[in-house]
């Protein structure tokens, strides 16, 4: 007689995730805003739009992940801000249309739950959620043994938000003469790392232990922090100003990015030398000899988000950012592009 399976037995323990969700309960319910329904254990998160506070409202979505960042997260054995990286990669992504973010879902998957660590993944992302103005309404935890090994985890997340359609940034009122404002990353934010593991974890046997004088203090921590959400601040400046195009700074740099907001008449020119490039970026390019064109296109280097103005309100949008405690820089404008010309040029 064949011997008796259980679930469990498999690697799979239901009773553990459902005693993750009464645990987590606390930490979502923190992040509600107004328009949300229900309770976090129903089969969908449900949010009320309220369009009577819109004229014509058009809703915004994103989805991304953490990449492989998240292998950091697990040398360190530091898990709770990790998950604000989850929220500002999709946040900042659609707040640069000029999207309020509303509601925000994740996805996690482990070999096996582990509700310590899942707890404080959940707690990262609850912080990044109340960043970005937006409610945790709902998610999903897997438990996957035979696809991840112990210890290993995955991470992603899916946000919605809402912009009146005359409202929307697109890029299109980019013109001739218009001058473009870099706001400072808090450092490598979120893309680049299986480059940035491989020179300095692998290459130069660095560990993230290590303190390294010139970031201050122990290489981990810097690897580590948390992606800038810009959220409060574009909102911010939309009121008051007509913003003709945001850029966020992610995997491909300057280099690839802007030129996804420019219209094709436009070309913009980066000067190099505005703005202080962090020390990391630094280490990275000595130790692994990269050049500096795969430096632009692999790392933001020191701007974490490019706004297109008006030069008639540039005075004005730098000191709202100083005041908005931002650091502000003007990194360059927009002129003509001519025929075959490249959409962006450093120099």
């Amino acid at each position: 007689m064949a011997e008796s399976s259980t679930y469990k037995e498999a690697g799979v323990d239901i009773d553990k995730a459902d005693a993750f969700i009464k645990c987590i309960q606390p930490l979502v319910k923190s992040t509600y805003r107004t328009g949300v329904l229900g309770e976090i254990g129903a089969f969908g998160g449900m949010f009320h739009l309220g369009a009577d506070r819109y004229r014509d409202p058009v809703l915004v979505s994103a989805t991304d992940g953490v990449g492989t960042k998240l292998k950091i997260a697990v040398l360190m054995n530091r898990h709770d801000t990790i998950g604000i990286d989850l929220v500002a990669m999709c946040a900042n992504d659609i707040v640069v249309h000029g999207a309020t973010p509303l509601f925000f879902l994740d996805y996690l998957a482990m070999g096996q739950l582990s509700t310590e660590i899942a707890t404080k993944l959940i707690e990262g992302i609850a912080n990044g959620c109340k960043q970005a103005r937006c409610s945790l309404i709902g998610g999903e935890t897997a438990e996957m043994p035979g696809i991840y090994q112990p210890g290993d985890y995955d991470l992603a997340g899916f946000v919605v938000g809402v912009v009146e359609r005359e409202g929307i940034i697109d890029g299109s009122s980019i013109g001739v003469g218009h001058r473009i404002i870099g706001l400072a990353s808090s450092g490598l934010h979120a893309n680049g790392y299986s480059l940035v593991r491989q020179v300095l974890l692998e290459q130069n046997r660095l560990h993230v232990d290590d303190v390294i004088p010139e970031l201050g203090g122990p290489l981990g921590e810097e690897l580590l922090k948390p992606t800038r959400i810009y959220v409060e601040t574009v909102l911010n400046l939309l009121r008051d100003f007509p913003l003709s195009g945001i850029c966020h700074v992610t995997g491909g740099g300057l280099t690839d990015n802007l030129p996804r907001v420019l219209p094709k008449s436009c070309q913009a020119v980066i000067h190099r030398q505005s703005w202080p490039v962090p020390p990391i970026f630094h280490l990275l390019k000595a130790k692994g000899n990269i050049p500096d064109e795969e430096m632009l296109r692999t790392f933001n280097n020191g701007i974490g988000l490019a706004v297109v103005v008006a030069e008639e309100h540039v005075t004005d949008v730098l000191l709202r950012l100083q005041g908005l405690n931002e650091q502000g820089f003007i990194i360059g404008e927009i002129v003509e592009r001519k025929n075959e010309d490249p959409p962006l040029v450093y120099v």
